[in-house]
């Protein structure tokens, strides 16, 4: 087992993952990280001995590692989070040169206390992943991590609402630096084509505008939110004539995070990191259940 690493959850920052849920682990244990390194590098080596992994034909060397990382939880009882690289170095190379990453996943629980003690004690709940790389590798570890622990992955997308929520909590977030616009994108349906409506507002008018709305700091409500789009909508509206509550939210971008409706969200900032985190582990759950 690799010793935990603050930069290693800092390597979550600024990349697109896509999100999964899954079912609790049966029989996993973190004291074994080491050895299921080694038995999904062999995994992946016989798939693509029978031509089933990304790299046919390129004679790559592919090396699993898998690292705790404790520092990405919300509690003290949360399951640390766990990294999943894949890296590699073509067998031509000189021994000591670079590995190169190919892939990365993310197993995570921030603030699921509630979901893992409803659980039998032989289960691990790691209720949310992402993953960072060739789909054919998502496909083939998580082919790996089914078979051995008896687990499901399921896409997770994120509903119009959720979105709504995002843009609004996000919103609220003080950001020392890097700050950049509210945009928030629109899909108009019941097009022969299909037609994106991009919505940027400035972030000291957006945060402005959220603390008109929000009447209890470090609290939101439904009413909040609503309201919040609400004005956003009218402001639009009177502008353009359009009315963007017959379209559908699908993409939020903030300086926190940016995330879409098909299940990808991209990490901004690592002050905000466990909470956005806290945010999908809840999303995950609740397709879980």
């Amino acid at each position: 087992q690799e010793t935990a690493d603050p930069q290693k959850a800092a390597s979550l920052l600024r990349k697109q993952w896509s999100l999964y849920s899954v079912t609790p682990l049966y029989k996993f244990s973190g004291a074994r990280l080491a050895q299921y390194a080694r038995l999904l590098g062999a995994f992946i080596a016989a798939e693509k001995h029978k031509g089933l992994a990304v790299g046919v034909g390129v004679d790559l060397d592919v090396r699993a590692t898998f690292c705790s990382l404790p520092e990405l939880c919300g509690g003290q009882r949360d399951q640390p989070a766990m990294l999943v690289q894949l890296s590699s170095r073509s067998s031509v190379s000189p021994k000591n040169s670079d590995e190169k990453l190919m892939w990365s996943g993310c197993f995570c629980c921030v603030s699921g206390e509630d979901f893992s003690e409803n659980v039998p004690e032989d289960f691990t709940c790691l209720p949310l992943f992402l993953a960072n790389g060739a789909e054919s590798y998502t496909a083939t570890v998580g082919s790996w991590f089914q078979k051995t622990f008896d687990c499901r992955f399921c896409r997770l997308s994120i509903s119009p609402l959720n979105l709504s929520w995002m843009a609004a909590m996000w919103t609220g977030c003080s950001v020392e630096k890097n700050a950049c616009a509210t945009e928030l994108v629109f899909s108009v349906p019941c097009l022969p084509q299909p037609l994106d409506i991009s919505y940027a507002i400035h972030p000291d008018d957006a945060k402005a505008l959220w603390d008109t709305v929000q009447k209890t700091p470090g609290e939101i409500t439904q009413e909040e939110v609503d309201l919040f789009m609400d004005c956003l909508y009218s402001h639009f509206h009177r502008h353009f004539k359009i009315h963007l509550s017959a379209t559908k939210l699908v993409k939020v971008s903030t300086a926190i995070a940016s995330a879409h409706c098909n299940g990808t969200i991209k990490f901004l900032q690592s002050k905000y990191l466990t909470g956005v985190l806290m945010l999908l582990t809840e999303l995950a759950i609740s397709q879980i259940q």
